[in-house]
């Protein structure tokens, strides 16, 4: 084997392992979904492009993919999914865990520091409506509403 196919078959296997732990995620409420498949879709795009076109085209985690790859957007629902899950597991850490004054710091810094990455991030351009019924483009209607 050549040094580039090595490093292609451990990008690969990097991908597979990222993609595992992303759909963990799902089922385990401290294991983050997001990172994980995204970092299996960037692994796969510089691997093999045929694993990279099948995940992207996944109904479930497609969208979230390309909204990323396309526009480096995230949808309304993933941003507040984020935050509530944020706040509760930080605050159950710096109530209830005895943890040391200058970690309490250090914590509530990397939760505002991933939140304010979170929130300043554009929304899809063109995202399916809450209701599932197709695209539907929510900067216009936002301007049209105004």
């Amino acid at each position: 084997m050549t040094h580039s196919s090595v490093l292609r078959c451990c990008i690969m296997v990097s991908g597979w392992i990222s993609l595992m732990l992303g759909i963990l995620g799902i089922f385990l409420p401290l294991l983050p979904t997001t990172p994980f498949v995204l970092l299996a879709a960037y692994c796969f795009s510089k691997s093999s492009p045929r694993l990279h076109h099948w995940l992207v085209n996944q109904p479930r985690l497609g969208p979230m993919i390309r909204n990323w790859e396309e526009q480096g957007s995230i949808s309304q629902s993933a941003k507040v999914t984020a935050t509530v899950l944020m706040i509760g597991l930080f605050s159950f850490s710096l109530l209830f865990l005895d943890l040391a004054f200058l970690l309490k710091c250090v914590l509530i810094g990397i939760g505002a520091g991933v939140l304010g990455f979170i929130w300043t991030r554009p929304l899809p351009l063109r995202h399916p409506d809450e209701f599932g019924n197709g695209p539907a483009h929510a900067r216009e209607d936002l301007v049209r509403l105004s």
